[in-house]
């Protein structure tokens, strides 16, 4: 059979093509030679299980350790019984030991011990049955609930003392978060529901979604503090249940980096090399900076590509297939797209985003939510300074999210924009924005979910309308002052720039704003665009008055439409 690009679980070598895993872990295999304990952290879909499998094969394989991936995510259901939890997990390890080790190499019985002391035990005991130094990551660690977290980290504090002879020799616990930097939430006691009835929530970090719902993201429940090596709890923790600090050791922290624009061409090239079919540079020059190196995205626009839009493996693949890829993908809202989405409404995370599509700078925010919008994968630190989103697709998934109720309750709008030829019209288009915002922009804004983009929001959901499916690219980003959109529909560019006129500014931005789209149009090599300024102070006149579109020259001399709303 021959090789494809995975998008579904962890990639096996013999199906799927693969990059070596010990690349994109370079210090791992040095903390484990040093029997460290670390915290391996990245978002889902990144390749962690990839890379760890991989890894303790190779360990395993050389003959001087015992390496294995055990899940603790089978402890998720029982999150008042961590007795139950710890008896759930042993069962799944030994499952999993059974399918990856060979005989000789099998944990022995697990010994009786009591709730609290089960995983330790069996640790202990596989550690002094083993004839090799046990190396194991237990992967899923923030999907359990605080209480059997909280068990399972007091266990390994216990046993590390006595490594490699009683514990193991490297541990390594894995998940989406730095457990080192998550404060410690509250934990209802049992008896205050009904167990049937009670739905666990983290009561110490605003804004996390409730399990059950779409996107729930378990807070992990400890603050490591390297400089401490102790773990405090977090400041919503203060009384009651808040939990306590089960943790002190010398800890370290490593990420999951994405693959370069080297890694993408290496990738593209084994397809190469099995069918003949060939990703021009341009093309990969293209998936590399719509994903940024991203692995599911990288691996899903590939298989998007070969499989769907370009199956004949002599035909070579463009920047154009890409693009038509990007958008399919968008379109089709996969689970690991939708994830990240559902995570848009949480305050803490409204809290960074608001303000980056506004162009404006951040508020009042923590050291930790600023993590958490970037263990999540909604946002990065750019190498050259300052917080931005992801990736261009997520750039784009973010806003069609933000604006698809807008879009739906878009009413019945006639394609008047559209010659008989079916060519966008860019007058025709500017008389029937102004005649939208007449008659519905102030309702849906009103309505949208980010107030302080409400209006980029709402001309965004018409724009979808016009261009069905057409390119719309977007720049923002934190102090920017603006937002940039280029609307591409067939052989018709529109290059826009959204300010706002905010009740603490004085001055009428428009003077900034010409500067800005002249900058944003010479990018694009354009000579004309639009300037859209929505006056937002108490004082503004009414929409009636102030509703309107004129041309004018920008410092560059470019012919600018300017639309005041």
């Amino acid at each position: 059979m021959p090789r494809f690009f995975n998008t579904a679980g962890p990639n096996d070598p013999a199906d799927h093509f693969t990059l070596p895993a010990r690349t994109r872990l370079p210090t791992l295999r040095r903390l484990i030679d040093q029997k460290r304990y670390i915290v391996f952290r990245a978002p889902r879909e990144a390749g962690k299980t990839t890379a760890l499998l991989a890894l303790a094969r190779e360990l395993t394989a050389e003959g001087h350790h015992l390496a294995l991936l055990l899940p603790l995510e089978q402890g998720h259901p029982f999150p008042h019984d961590p007795g139950t939890a710890e008896l759930a997990i042993l069962a799944s390890w030994r499952r999993t030991a059974a399918a990856w080790l060979p005989p000789d190499l099998q944990p022995p019985p697990w010994p009786d011990a009591p709730p609290g002391e089960r995983l330790a035990a069996a640790l202990s005991a596989w550690a002094e049955a083993s004839s090799r130094p046990l190396v194991l990551f237990l992967d899923e660690l923030d999907a359990l609930h605080d209480s059997t977290r909280l068990s399972i980290l007091r266990q390994i504090r216990a046993g590390y003392p006595t490594r490699p002879a009683h514990f193991p020799h490297a541990l390594v616990l894995v998940g989406l978060r730095d457990v080192r930097e998550v404060g410690a939430p509250q934990l209802p006691a049992p008896s205050e529901a009904p167990a049937s009835t009670r739905t666990p929530q983290a009561h110490g970090s605003a804004g996390l979604l409730q399990p059950g719902n779409a996107g729930y993201y378990p807070a992990a429940s400890a603050a490591f503090h390297p400089s401490t090596s102790a773990v405090a709890p977090s400041p919503g923790a203060t009384n009651g249940h808040a939990l306590g600090s089960p943790l002190h050791l010398e800890t370290e922290s490593i990420s999951l980096r994405n693959f370069t624009r080297a890694e993408v061409a290496e990738l593209f090239g084994q397809h190469t090399a099995e069918t003949g079919q060939v990703f021009l540079p341009d093309a990969t020059d293209r998936a590399f900076f719509l994903t940024q190196g991203q692995p599911w995205l990288v691996n899903a626009l590939a298989r998007l590509i070969t499989e769907d839009l370009v199956p004949d493996p002599a035909e070579p693949i463009t920047t154009a297939h890409v693009d038509e890829a990007k958008e399919q993908l968008l379109r089709r809202r996969d689970p690991h797209l939708d994830h990240r989405m559902a995570h848009l409404h949480e305050p803490r995370v409204r809290a960074i985003l608001e303000p980056m599509l506004a162009g404006g700078m951040l508020g009042t925010v923590s050291e930790d939510d600023v993590r958490y919008a970037l263990d999540l994968g909604l946002t990065r630190m750019d190498p050259a300074g300052g917080l931005e989103v992801t990736s261009p697709i997520d750039r784009e998934a973010l806003v069609r999210a933000l604006t698809y109720t807008r879009r739906a309750s878009l009413p019945h709008l006639p394609a008047t924009w559209r010659t008989a030829e079916g060519r966008l019209d860019k007058e025709a288009l500017l008389r029937a924005l102004l005649d939208f915002w007449r008659h519905h922009g102030e309702p849906l804004r009103a309505a949208a979910p980010y107030p302080e983009v409400a209006p980029h929001l709402v001309l965004m959901a018409f724009l979808h309308r016009v261009v069905e499916g057409r390119s719309i690219e977007r720049e923002y980003a934190l102090g920017r002052g603006r937002m940039d959109l280029c609307v591409r529909d067939g052989g018709e560019t529109v290059a826009i720039t959204i300010k706002v006129w905010r009740p603490e500014q004085k001055a009428d931005p428009l003077p900034e704003g010409l500067h800005q789209l002249d900058a944003y149009l010479a990018g694009l090599g354009l000579d004309t665009g639009w300037l859209v300024l929505f006056d937002r102070r108490p004082s503004a006149p009414p929409l009636a008055e102030r509703l309107g579109a004129a041309p004018i020259t920008s410092p560059g001399g470019r012919r600018i439409t300017l639309i005041r709303a």
